[in-house]
């Protein structure tokens, strides 16, 4: 069954969107909880909550006695590395049409260096899903998620299913949820193959990430290898104090 998104995360998106384009874009400050509250319609402990995930995110900054400042520097940041966005809306937050022009689905045993990072036994069948994602028709990104094969619950899903988000199939056909992931961020030399794609000289830089995504308990299910195209989007970070 699909996860429904909790009213907390409902109404974070409802604040982000109304200091985007809506109530709040032309103030410097959020007004006080209690006022947010009664404009949305929920309680006083939705609001902070959301505000909370608004903080650890950098769109705001709340410290008492001054309020709740909107970051105006960090909410027109198109693309963030630091924040788990799915390919194809990252894409067309910057204006350019999405697509996948292209997908591989394969089987096979998960091997040492892949059971090590998703804590299975190294002959687990796993499902492996390569996709080349484009931005107005230039490939820009590729993708290869590993998943172990027991967690998939349902196996009605189609090629279509496949060329969705990693993350609507994990939630639909395998009822589990990435809640966080650790990645690796080096740049490397384009193989053949990502030269091909990219349309560049073999050994030009590309930026890679190996990824692990886990669950809220901490479980890994999901490992990505993802490399992009030099200068083909730009990724920011945001770095705060602790």
């Amino acid at each position: 069954m699909e996860r429904r998104p909790q009213l907390s995360e409902v109404v974070t998106q409802k604040i982000l969107y109304e200091m985007q384009s809506g109530s709040y874009k032309e103030e410097s400050r959020l007004p006080p909880e209690v006022e947010i509250a009664a404009y949305l319609g929920v309680s006083r402990t939705i609001i902070r909550d959301s505000l909370a995930s608004l903080e650890r995110e950098g769109f705001i900054s709340r410290r008492h006695g001054v309020g709740t400042i909107i970051n105006r520097h960090v909410l027109s940041v198109v693309t963030r590395m630091d924040l788990e966005q799915e390919f194809l809306q990252m894409i067309e937050g910057t204006g350019r049409k999405a697509s996948v022009p292209f997908l591989k689905v394969g089987y096979g045993v998960a091997g040492e260096e892949l059971a090590g990072k998703l804590k299975i036994c190294p002959t687990a069948e796993i499902i492996q899903i390569t996709r080349i994602v484009a931005a107005d028709d230039e490939a820009v990104i590729i993708c290869t998620d590993s998943i172990a094969k027991d967690l998939i619950d349902k196996e009605d899903y189609t090629e279509e299913d496949l060329r969705k988000p990693i993350f609507d199939f994990l939630d639909k056909y395998c009822n589990t949820q990435v809640y966080m992931d650790l990645t690796e961020v080096r740049a490397v030399g384009a193989d053949d193959e990502a030269a091909g794609w990219f349309g560049i000289a073999p050994g030009a830089p590309v930026l890679f990430m190996d990824e692990v995504g886990y669950t809220f308990r901490g479980k890994p299910v999901l490992h990505s290898r993802e490399f992009y195209k030099d200068q083909a989007l730009q990724h920011m970070v945001l770095r705060k104090k602790i």
